[in-house]
C-alpha cells in the first residue's frame, strides 16, 4: 500500500515511539533520552532493547532489531507497512487518508484482513443483539447461573449464537461475498459435485435442529451456492476472542444442548488470516495494564475462570485461547511481566497443563508461583463461592514453582524406597534442565537432594549426565567498540536534528557562527579537511555527510553494519556536544591522518637504496615538518596539514 509519504512522515512526528513501543513492553528509563526493556523480538536474560526519546527509534544491541515506530508495529504484529501505519493512526485518533496499493496481492492481503474484522465485528454485534432476544432466554439464565452480571456480560461483549443456521449468513451476506464469509471461520458448507438445477416452482423447507427451527422456515435456495452454507455456531454462548488491540478476531462457543448431535461442549473458531490460536491470549487487551502496573499476572486455563477473575476485581488475569498454552504465547506474556501466578483446575488435567506451562515459562526466565485450590474448586467455582476476599488470600499463599513439583513427585512417589526416588528424580529432572541459570539449577538440586533425602553429589552427577548443553546467545561485540571517541563525536554531530533539517550551508570558512551548531561544524570540518577518509566509519560519515533530502536520521538507506552502528552510537549520546567537543575531536582525527602519512613515507624513504637524491630529501623535510605538527598541542588547521606545493 502506497500511503502519501507526507501522511506517514506527519504521521511519525505526531507519534511517541516510547509511549506507542511502552504499549507492547515494559521501559524503564535509563539515561537522559533513553528508555531499555527486555527486547520483544528474542529471549534475552537481561535488557539489551533500547527506545531514544529524542530520536525516535530503537535498537536491540542483542538480535541487532532496529527501526521507527512503524517497523516496530510491524514486526511485533506481524503485519505489513501500510498496516502498521494504520496501526499507529489508530492509536493516535488520526484519521487515515484515502489508500492505494503497489500491488494486486498487497490490496488482497489488506483487504482480506480488514473485511474479516469487519464480519467478526458484526458478528459479535449480530450475537449480543440475539442474547437481549427472546430466544437467547436460555443462555441468559446459563449466564446468570455461572453468577455473572449485565455489566460483565457487557464488557466481555458475551452473546448467543441462535439455532438458526442461516441467520447470520442471511445478516452478513448483502455486504460480504460468500468467498469471505467462508474465509471468516464462522461457516460451515456442503460441497456438491454437480450444481443442481434451479426450481421453478415455490418450495418451502423447515430447517431441521442443526440447521434452524420452523420459525424461521424460508424458500429453498436451490441452484445457490450460498444456501450450502450454514453457521457453524448454533444453540451456543459466544465468548468473543479478541486481539491485543481490543479487535474481535474470533469466537468460542459453550453448547446449551445436551443431545449427542450437538458437537464438542466448547467449539473454538478455526484459525484465519486475523486468528492464531497459539498466539493469541484471552483477555490481554483488557488485563495488560494491570499486569504492567502489578507486574505480575494471573493465568488461568478456561475462559469463565478468567471472566470470574476480572469480574471479582483481580483485573491482571489472562487464559489461554483455545489451546494449550504454547512457547509464543510465554513470549508474549513476558512483554508486559516476567512474574507469572499459574492458577489451573486441580484435577489430573489441570496438573498436567500446569507442568507443561511452567516448563514454558521456566524457559522464558519468569518468576513463577503455582496456586492450588481445594480439590473440586476451578477459580470460577471457588472465586463464586468463598468470594474475592477468599481468592486473596489464597493468592497469597501460593507455593513456589519447584516447591509445587517436588510436592506433586512426593506424591505420585512415595519416596521411601530407592525405586521412589529414582522415579521422583527422573520426574523432576526434564524440570530442572529448563532451567537457564546454572546457579538456580543448583540452588533447587540442593532443595530437591534434601526433601528428597537423596545424597546432593549423586543428584548433581544425574544432572551433569541428563544436562541439555545449553550455550547462552553470544553477542557479537559492536563494531562500536572499534570506533574511536573522536568518529563517535563526529557522527552524533552529523546526525543532529539541525544538520539533517539544514541546507548545504556552511556559514564561514570556520564554519562557526554566532550560535554552535554541532552539525554545520562537523560537515565543514569533513569537507574541507577528509579527516574520515581511510577510517572504519569512512561509508557512514559520507551517507550522514550527504543525506537524502528530508530523510530521518534513522531513514537514512544504510548497510546493516552501519545501522547498527550509528543506532548504537545515537542511544549512548546522553553528553551534551559543545564546541570544545568538537574541537578536540577534530585534533585526534588530525593525529590520526598525520600518522597514517607518517607511515607511509617511512615506508617510501625505506624503499631507497640511498639518501641521495631530492625526492628522498622531500619525504624527510614532509616527514620532519609533518612530527612538528604532531608536537604542536593544537595541531594548527587543515591547510598547514597538507604537503607543501
Amino acid at each position: 500500500m502506497a500511503l502519501a509519504n507526507d501522511f506517514a512522515q506527519s504521521l511519525k512526528q505526531q507519534a511517541d515511539i516510547v509511549r506507542i513501543v511502552g504499549g507492547y513492553i515494559s521501559l524503564r528509563k535509563s539515561g537522559a533520552q533513553n528508555y531499555s526493556g527486555l527486547c520483544p523480538f528474542h529471549k534475552e536474560k537481561s535488557p539489551s532493547f533500547s527506545v531514544h526519546a529524542a530520536r525516535q527509534f530503537y535498537h536491540c544491541f542483542g538480535c541487532q532489531a532496529s527501526g521507527d515506530v512503524f517497523s516496530f508495529v510491524q514486526k511485533i504484529e506481524n503485519i505489513t507497512f501500510p498496516e502498521a501505519v494504520r496501526a499507529v493512526a489508530q492509536k493516535l485518533g488520526v484519521p487515515m487518508p484515502k489508500q492505494a496499493f503497489s500491488t494486486e496481492a498487497e490490496a488482497k492481503d489488506a483487504r482480506l484482513r480488514t473485511s474479516l474484522l469487519e464480519i467478526h465485528e458484526r458478528a459479535c454485534i449480530f450475537f449480543q443483539d440475539c442474547l437481549r432476544r427472546p430466544e437467547g432466554s436460555r443462555a441468559r439464565e446459563y449466564l446468570s447461573g455461572r453468577g455473572l452480571t449485565e455489566d460483565t456480560i457487557r464488557q466481555f461483549r458475551i452473546g448467543f449464537a441462535p439455532d438458526s443456521g442461516f441467520l447470520l449468513r442471511d445478516r452478513l451476506k448483502g455486504e460480504f461475498s460468500e468467498e469471505l464469509l467462508r474465509e471468516s471461520g464462522l461457516f460451515s458448507w456442503k460441497e456438491s459435485s454437480q450444481p443442481s438445477a434451479v426450481s421453478h416452482q415455490p418450495k418451502t423447507t423447515t430447517e431441521t435442529k442443526n440447521g434452524g427451527t420452523g420459525a424461521h422456515a424460508r424458500p429453498a435456495e436451490q441452484g445457490s451456492a450460498m444456501s450450502a452454507m450454514y453457521s457453524k455456531f448454533r444453540n451456543r454462548v459466544m465468548f468473543p476472542i479478541a486481539n491485543e488491540s481490543g479487535r474481535v478476531i474470533a469466537f468460542t462457543g459453550r453448547t446449551l444442548a445436551t443431545d449427542e448431535k450437538s458437537g464438542p461442549k466448547y467449539l473454538n473458531s478455526p484459525e484465519t488470516a486475523i486468528y492464531s490460536k497459539s498466539r493469541v491470549l484471552f483477555n490481554l487487551h483488557q488485563a495488560k495494564e494491570a499486569i504492567r502496573a502489578l507486574n505480575y499476572v494471573i493465568l488461568v486455563e478456561g475462559q469463565m475462570d478468567c471472566i470470574s477473575v476480572f469480574a471479582a476485581g483481580f483485573h491482571n488475569v489472562i487464559a489461554s485461547s483455545g489451546t494449550a498454552f504454547t512457547a509464543a504465547q510465554a513470549a508474549l506474556l513476558a512483554r508486559f511481566s516476567k512474574q507469572a501466578l499459574v492458577n489451573f483446575d486441580p484435577d489430573a488435567a489441570g496438573a498436567k497443563a500446569t507442568e507443561r506451562t511452567l516448563g514454558l515459562l521456566i524457559e522464558e526466565e519468569f518468576d513463577i508461583r503455582v496456586l492450588t485450590l481445594e480439590a473440586g474448586l476451578d477459580p470460577d467455582l471457588f472465586v463464586r463461592r468463598k468470594g474475592k476476599d477468599a481468592y486473596t488470600a489464597a493468592l497469597k499463599n501460593s507455593q513456589k514453582y519447584f516447591d509445587y513439583l517436588i510436592e506433586r513427585a512426593r506424591q505420585q512417589f512415595p519416596v521411601r524406597s530407592a525405586e521412589g526416588k529414582h522415579k521422583a528424580l527422573n520426574y523432576l529432572l526434564p524440570h530442572i534442565q529448563r532451567v537457564p541459570s546454572r546457579i538456580i539449577r543448583d540452588s533447587v538440586a540442593e532443595e530437591i537432594a534434601q526433601k528428597l533425602n537423596i545424597d546432593s553429589q549423586v543428584l548433581r552427577q544425574e544432572l551433569k549426565h541428563a544436562a541439555v548443553s545449553r550455550k547462552s546467545a553470544t553477542v557479537k561485540p559492536p563494531t562500536e567498540a572499534q570506533v574511536t571517541d573522536a568518529e563517535k563525536i563526529f557522527i552524533r554531530a552529523l546526525a543532529s536534528e539541525s544538520q539533517l533539517q539544514s541546507e548545504d550551508y556552511v556559514s564561514d570558512r570556520s564554519g562557526v557562527d554566532d550560535a554552535f551548531e554541532p552539525a554545520r561544524q562537523a560537515k565543514y570540518v569533513l569537507s574541507s579537511e577528509r579527516l574520515h577518509v581511510g577510517l572504519g566509519t569512512e561509508s557512514l560519515i559520507e551517507m550522514l555527510l550527504n543525506p537524502p533530502p528530508e530523510t530521518g536520521v534513522m531513514d537514512i538507506p544504510l548497510s546493516d553494519s552501519n545501522r547498527q552502528l550509528l543506532a548504537s552510537i545515537l542511544l549512548k549520546d546522553d553528553e551534551e556536544l559543545t564546541a570544545e567537543k568538537l574541537e578536540g575531536a577534530t585534533r585526534a582525527l588530525r593525529r590520526v591522518q598525520i600518522r597514517r602519512r607518517l607511515e607511509q613515507i617511512q615506508k617510501q624513504l625505506e624503499a631507497f637504496r640511498s639518501s641521495d637524491g631530492r625526492q628522498f630529501k622531500e619525504l624527510m623535510d614532509e616527514k620532519l615538518r609533518l612530527k612538528r605538527i604532531l608536537m604542536d598541542p593544537n595541531l594548527g588547521t587543515g591547510e598547514n596539514l597538507a604537503a607543501p606545493a
